[in-house]
């Protein structure tokens, strides 16, 4: 079984030339607990490990994606011209054959594409970046009538395991008091966040009304998916789109 069979197709209908892909914790060479297929250079993982891991990805991918350096912010990559390891928790691409990609272990990555498969775009979607505005900040930066975009929800953390402060929730309802609608109450101050549910409501205040994919876990599915939230040290999830390079396929990276 080779690593595509672990991994997730994003199944919504993209143009043929946006190809996209989600990693999950399965297909690769890292040990507990960041067994097997880490992605993540800054979590405590040999660095030969993760390495390879990469290399391994590679062979699925056109050219090496843009890492980042996530920070929760709602800073926009650009991809086509980026340096390594820009400081950022978003990534746009108009060039063919430039990869984006945002790591996740819990929070809640978004990819984007336009129905013309011009431009596309990934987002870091944490509750922190999600209230600040990191999937509004993407879309402005994809520069297209949001009514002719897309979007994608891989996996994250689900409701019944993301428990909150009032803090957060006060953070969502006070830009979009339909907000409240994503949480549910808990114990002493405690509310349990709906992130797709949140995230929805923000692509749908943009006007984006296509919206695929979510419905998982990460916290609960222990087999497929690393969660911070229910490990602290574990390893890191992909989720990667990119316009498909023109002509000749090209030879694997290796």
């Amino acid at each position: 079984m080779n690593l595509l069979d672990h991994c997730i197709i994003p199944d919504w209908p993209a143009p043929a030339n946006v190809k996209a892909l989600q990693t999950t914790r399965v297909g690769g060479g890292s040990v507990a607990p960041y067994d097997s297929f880490n992605l993540g250079d800054h979590v405590g993982d040999a660095p030969l490990s993760v390495a390879r891991n990469r290399m391994l990805l590679n062979t699925l991918l056109p050219s090496e994606p843009v890492w980042l350096q996530q920070v929760h912010s709602t800073v926009v990559a650009n991809a086509d011209m980026a340096s390594c390891l820009p400081r950022a928790d978003a990534c746009i691409a108009r060039h063919r054959a430039a990869v984006c990609v945002v790591m996740t272990a819990d929070c809640l990555p978004v990819l984007l594409c336009d129905t013309q498969g011009s431009v596309v775009g990934a987002a870091h979607a944490g509750w922190k970046g999600l209230a600040a505005g990191v999937i509004e900040a993407t879309v402005q930066a994809m520069a297209i009538e949001p009514q002719n975009l897309m979007a994608w929800m891989g996996p994250a953390i689900g409701q019944d395991a993301f428990e909150v402060g009032d803090e957060v929730r006060a953070a969502f309802v006070s830009a979009h008091p339909q907000s409240a609608q994503a949480f549910i109450a808990g114990l002493s101050g405690k509310w349990f966040a709906d992130i797709y549910a949140l995230a929805r409501l923000r692509l749908n205040a943009l006007g984006i009304t296509r919206i695929y994919g979510g419905g998982y876990c990460t916290f609960r599915e222990t087999e497929r998916f690393f969660s911070y939230r229910r490990d602290g040290a574990t390893g890191r999830m992909g989720t990667f789109i990119w316009l498909e390079y023109p002509g000749p396929p090209r030879p694997p990276l290796v």
